[in-house]
């Protein structure tokens, strides 16, 4: 089912989310995910997006033809050259900033399907997983931004933030 995209000033984008009991029904949490990503033309989405404080996010990177389901993922190491990529987000519509990042990361996490995986990833794979594993830990790519960037941003914030934004997607 297609979920209202949660914005930038909602508290829910800034907790900590929750571990998901191991076995746990997930498929219709995953299908929320999926359908409303696809609906905003995303390419990763977290649970916390959608208004649940849980441990999950999905990708699908068509370019890359790579798309997994994360549930309690773990960072275990991020390692690799720093990176500098501009980054935006389905919760901060109409903006954008360069933000830096390690290329590679070591992570731990389940399927959808309760299998375990321990992997490597790269590049834009990375770059993507860190984007969302950070809105598990209730950070958002602006607490990232360059503080001079930061300071010309603030009134377009203030706008999301104010619900005075227009998107191709449900909103709250």
């Amino acid at each position: 089912m297609i979920k209202p995209i949660v914005l930038y000033g909602d508290r829910i984008l800034r907790q900590v989310a929750e571990h998901i009991p191991q076995g746990s029904n997930i498929k219709s949490l995953v299908q929320d995910l999926w359908d409303t990503m696809y609906n905003a033309d995303g390419a990763g989405l977290a649970a916390p997006q959608i208004g649940e404080s849980v441990r999950a996010f999905v990708i699908d990177l068509p370019d890359q033809e790579w798309k997994q389901v994360f549930i309690n993922p773990t960072i275990e190491e991020k390692f690799g050259d720093m990176e500098t990529v501009t980054e935006g987000c389905l919760s901060l519509p109409t903006i954008s900033a360069p933000i830096i990042r390690e290329d590679e990361i070591e992570i731990t996490y389940f399927d959808e399907n309760w299998k375990f995986h321990a992997e490597k990833y790269r590049g834009v794979r990375s770059r993507v997983i860190q984007h969302e594993y950070d809105h598990l830990k209730g950070v958002l790519w602006v607490d990232r931004v360059d503080p001079a960037v930061g300071m010309h941003m603030i009134p377009y914030l203030k706008a999301i933030q104010n619900r005075d934004v227009e998107t191709s997607y449900p909103i709250v």
